[in-house]
């Protein structure tokens, strides 16, 4: 009678092998659920360009920023807290005038009532975002080129100055 067992370094290594795989399995949803608190300002643009959709993806924030709402292709997808807050300001680009305070938007939720629209930004099929000036905790996001990272600023003067700078070079 041979009996055959395992040893107690192979039992070891065995062991070994599943904590580094649970380890790494954690990890990994851990930083999949801390995605969303590591979402501001500057990366928004690249965030929403990530996520798969064939129309478009939107964020849409509702009343005082508080609680904003991803949509992808017009069906809400997730709930991000605390990403924004009332302080927030759009502007849009003007040739002429410069920066010209966006009006805000109204929505209307799925029962028909209005609510207003603290910020939203959207992003096509294409990778396409709104062209607008955010103003949030004394720094502006520049979203109005089309794919190269949203530039900030540390004042609506200092962007303005800079998309009049790239116009007059279109021009040239």
């Amino acid at each position: 009678m041979n009996k055959r067992a395992f040893s107690l370094i192979e039992l070891l290594i065995v062991i070994m092998i599943v904590g580094v795989v649970y380890i790494l399995a954690v990890s990994n949803f851990n930083r999949i659920s801390d995605e969303s608190s590591k979402l501001t300002l500057s990366s928004l643009k690249e965030y929403l360009r990530s996520i798969p959709h064939t129309k478009s993806v939107k964020l849409l924030c509702l009343d005082d920023c508080s609680e904003c709402d991803v949509f992808v292709d017009n069906v809400k997808s997730r709930t991000i807290e605390d990403f924004l807050d009332e302080s927030v300001r759009v502007y849009r680009y003007e040739f002429s005038y410069g920066a010209v305070e966006a009006e805000k938007e109204v929505y209307f939720n799925i029962d028909d009532v209005e609510e207003d629209v603290c910020f939203s930004y959207a992003v096509d099929k294409n990778g396409v975002g709104d062209q607008v000036l955010v103003e949030f905790k004394e720094k502006i996001y520049d979203f109005s080129s089309y794919f190269s990272k949203t530039a900030v600023y540390s004042s609506i003067e200092e962007a303005v100055e800079a998309r009049e700078v790239l116009v007059r070079e279109v021009m040239q």
